[in-house]
């Protein structure tokens, strides 16, 4: 009996890479069970998809059966041809998803605005023979295409998304959700297909260079100088003047331009929404309108209330860096950025920790110095006093014996 088991164990594990496969079959193995035959297939890199089509050169005509596998829950699924850019505002879709009532609806739907619930319209070019299926844990649309012009490479695009009742909700915008790289270049003629992904637009590279410089680098730079350069006598009053320019230019660079294209980005980009990153900048633009206010009217250095402005301009402060070098990370992610100017950044504020770890020991050494001369010192006057007393009732006594023996 045992042997019998040591036996099936293989055999049930040699079989678990055929039944993968069986799940996860090949386009170009893949038939159709209403026995449609495509000339060329691609497996679509990302939301276990893939795309058939049938290319006719002469009337400039494509059928294709766009084919989405692992359906295990109500999900609307969109495959789309962009003629004026490869991004989701554009495009012309045909979209499917099954209904409440157990009927399944494919139409077409030209995408205007992030914000879109997939609404049934015309697209910009002909669209004939629209059909779809979902059984066996698949859908599957159907549809003959009329391109415009001689032109046999389009920028498509495809998603799948969750339902609410019969209305397509917003599928992931994560930055490591699959759904945000379901794009790229198709040639119908030659077959090639190339995967795209998405890169930020130059208002988003300004909105990400203004706040990282500004935010992430001048404001600490700020702060280093208000801590340390104003320990040294002959630093007065040159530190505050220093430390009012970067803090001054700091705001300047993220606080108007950098908040303000934060603000555009954000009405451009309506449906897709990053609370995280948002909610920060809001809160930290309202941080250092506060400083600003704080400076401008802080009491003179004799008002009894002088330390209670320096500690909350000081809690204000370290709160304010704390959470620009957070939103600062947070707003990589979303820009998806090369790894290089992620870790360029981890180097500056590995250079200024360095730094300010250099000036801690610094007067740490100092201050302990100064601690001992000062003790030193307080023994020595403790000495000189308790000598001169000795020295006192010492001639006092000489006198009272020198007059005992008159």
């Amino acid at each position: 009996m045992a042997r019998s088991v040591i036996l099936l164990i293989p055999i049930c594990l040699a079989f678990f890479p055929w039944s993968c496969l069986a799940q996860q079959q090949p386009c170009a193995t893949y038939k159709f069970s209403n026995n449609k035959q495509f000339s060329s297939c691609s497996d679509l890199p990302v939301l276990s998809s893939s795309l058939h089509w049938n290319y006719h050169p002469s009337s400039n005509r494509v059928d294709v059966a766009f084919r989405h596998t692992g359906v295990t829950d109500r999900r609307w699924i969109a495959w789309a041809i962009n003629p004026t850019s490869g991004g989701m505002i554009g495009s012309q879709a045909i979209v499917s998803f099954p209904r409440t009532d157990g009927n399944l609806a494919v139409y077409t739907s030209p995408i205007t605005s992030y914000r879109t619930r997939l609404e049934q319209g015309n697209l910009s070019f002909p669209v004939f023979d629209v059909s779809a299926t979902n059984q066996n844990n698949e859908m599957i649309i159907y549809a003959s295409l009329q391109l415009h012009g001689n032109i046999s490479t389009v920028n498509h695009l495809w998603q799948v998304g969750p339902m609410s009742g019969n209305t397509p909700m917003m599928h992931s915008v994560a930055p490591s959700s699959p759904n945000v790289r379901s794009m790229g270049s198709l040639d119908f003629l030659s077959g090639r297909i190339t995967s795209t992904r998405s890169s930020p637009s130059t208002l988003k590279i300004v909105h990400g260079i203004l706040n990282t410089v500004s935010w992430g680098i001048l404001m600490p730079i700020g702060a280093i100088i208000a801590r340390y350069m104003k320990r040294f006598e002959s630093a007065n009053p040159l530190w505050f003047y220093l430390h009012v320019s970067c803090q001054m230019l700091a705001c300047i660079l993220g606080v108007l331009p950098g908040f303000v294209t934060g603000i555009v980005l954000g009405l451009r980009s309506q449906g897709i929404e990053h609370t995280c990153h948002k909610i920060i900048g809001i809160v930290l633009f309202c941080l250092a309108m506060v400083q600003v206010l704080a400076g401008l009217f802080r009491p003179n250095k004799d008002s009894k209330y002088r330390p209670f402005f320096k500690w909350f301009h000081c809690l204000v402060g370290f709160s304010t860096l704390i959470l620009s070098a957070s939103n600062i990370f947070v707003g990589f992610g979303i820009l998806r950025t090369a790894n290089f100017w992620r870790n360029a950044y981890i180097a500056v504020l590995g250079v200024l920790g360095f730094i300010v770890l250099l000036l801690e020991l610094y007067f740490w050494y100092i201050n302990r110095i100064k601690g001992r001369k000062s003790d030193t010192s307080d023994k020595s006057k403790s000495t000189g006093i308790a000598s001169d007393t000795s020295d006192k009732n010492n001639s006092t006594g000489i006198a009272l014996a020198a007059l005992e023996e008159v």
